[in-house]
C-alpha cells in the first residue's frame, strides 16, 4: 500500500467515532445484563414519563445514560457526515466522495439503530420480558450494529488509506467474504438469543444449564442455545484457515497484518467465550466477550478492505486537501 504522510484530522475524528460506539455498544450490553431496559418503563422519548427523572431508581439511572449516550452518538456521527460533506463541497476530488457517502450511510444507520431502540422499549422487548417477537428484534438490532460499526470503519480506513473499496473484478474474493459476514451475522445472532435465555431462565452451575438445554420441556430459546457454541466453533474454524490462506497469498503488508490480527482475534474470542460460559456470564465477562465480537468485525472489515481496495486519489490537489495544514505548508515552503 502506498504511503499517505500523516494521517488528516479529518480521518482521526473518524476512529474516534468509531471508538465511541463501540463505548455506546458496550454500554447498551451493560443495560441488558443488568436487566435495566425497562427503568424508563415503556415511554420515549421521556422516561417514565419525565423529560428527565426526578426520582429515579438505579436501573433508570442505566437506562437514561444509555439514551443520552446513544443521542449524543447521532449528534457524533452527524458532525462526521457534516465534516464529510463540508470536504466534498471544497474540492469535488474522488475520496471526499466516497467519504461523504460512507459517512452520509453511517447517519442513516445510526438513526436507524435509535430507533430500533425505541421499538423495544415501545414494545416492551426490555429487561426480563420475552415475547414472540424479541428474538427477532434482536437480530434486527444486531444486524444494523454490524452494518453501523462496518461503515464507520471503512469510512476511517478509507480517509486514512484514500483508497476505496471496488467490487468489480473481485467476484471470487467477495464469495468468501459475503460467506464469513454472514457466519459472523448467525453467530451474533445465536449469541444474543444465548444471552437473552440465561439471563431470562439462570442456571445454578454448568450441569443445571446443559440439563435445561437437553429437555424437551425447557422453552425453545433454551433448547437454541446449543447453536451458539456450534456456530462460533465452525464459524472461528473458517475465519482462522480463510485468514491464514490470505496470509500466505498476501499482496501487501495490510493484508497479511490484519489477517494476522483476525486470526489472533478469532481464537482470543473462542477462549473467552468458552470462559464466559464455565463462569455463568457475569456482567464483566459479557462485556468483554461481546468487545471481543466488536473488534473481530472491525479486524474481519479491515482485512475485506484491505482485499478489494483500489486507489481513489489521482491528482495532487486531492492529496493536498485532505493532508493536515502543517504538511500543507511544508509542500508550499
Amino acid at each position: 500500500m502506498e504511503s499517505v504522510g500523516k494521517v488528516s484530522v479529518f480521518a482521526k475524528y473518524a476512529w474516534f467515532v468509531l471508538g465511541y460506539n463501540l463505548l455506546v455498544i458496550l454500554w447498551g450490553v451493560f443495560l441488558r445484563a443488568s436487566r435495566s431496559g425497562d427503568g424508563c418503563g415503556q415511554h420515549w422519548l421521556t422516561c417514565g414519563g419525565e423529560v428527565v427523572p426526578s426520582a429515579p431508581e438505579l436501573k433508570t439511572v442505566i437506562e437514561f445514560s444509555h439514551r443520552i449516550t446513544s443521542a449524543l452518538d447521532g449528534l457524533v456521527v452527524l458532525a462526521l457526515f457534516v465534516w464529510a460533506l463540508l470536504i466534498w463541497r471544497q474540492k469535488r476530488d474522488g475520496i471526499s466522495s466516497y467519504v461523504l457517502k460512507l459517512a452520509m450511510a453511517s447517519f442513516v444507520f445510526v438513526l436507524i439503530e435509535g430507533a430500533v431502540g425505541a421499538g423495544l422499549v415501545l414494545t416492551g422487548n426490555t429487561a426480563e420480558t420475552l415475547t414472540p417477537a424479541r428474538p427477532f428484534w434482536m437480530a434486527g438490532h444486531l444486524l444494523n450494529t454490524l452494518v453501523l460499526l462496518a461503515l464507520l470503519t471503512l469510512t476511517a480506513w478509507s480517509a486514512t488509506v484514500r483508497r476505496c473499496v471496488k467490487l468489480s473484478d473481485s467476484q471470487n474474493r467477495l464469495k468468501w467474504i459475503l460467506l464469513g459476514a454472514v457466519l459472523i451475522f448467525l453467530v451474533g445472532t445465536s449469541g444474543s438469543i444465548a444471552a437473552l435465555s440465561s439471563m431470562i431462565f439462570p442456571s445454578g452451575t454448568i450441569t443445571e444449564g446443559i440439563a435445561k438445554d437437553f429437555s424437551p420441556t425447557s422453552h425453545m430459546l433454551l433448547r437454541l442455545r446449543l447453536l451458539h457454541p456450534i456456530l462460533a466453533v465452525g464459524g472461528a474454524v473458517f475465519l482462522v484457515f480463510w485468514a491464514g490462506w490470505l496470509k500466505r497469498e498476501a499482496e501487501n503488508s495490510a493484508i497479511s497484518r490484519w489477517a494476522n490480527a483476525l486470526s489472533v482475534l478469532v481464537i482470543v474470542q473462542l477462549g473467552f467465550g468458552a470462559l464466559t460460559l464455565l463462569t455463568l456470564g457475569p456482567i464483566l465477562m459479557q462485556l468483554g466477550h461481546l468487545l471481543l465480537a466488536d473488534a473481530v468485525w472491525i479486524a474481519f472489515i479491515l482485512l475485506s478492505a484491505n482485499l478489494l481496495s483500489a486507489p481513489v486519489l489521482t491528482d495532487q490537489a486531492a492529496d493536498r486537501h485532505l493532508a493536515p495544514a502543517s504538511t500543507i505548508a511544508s509542500s508550499e515552503s
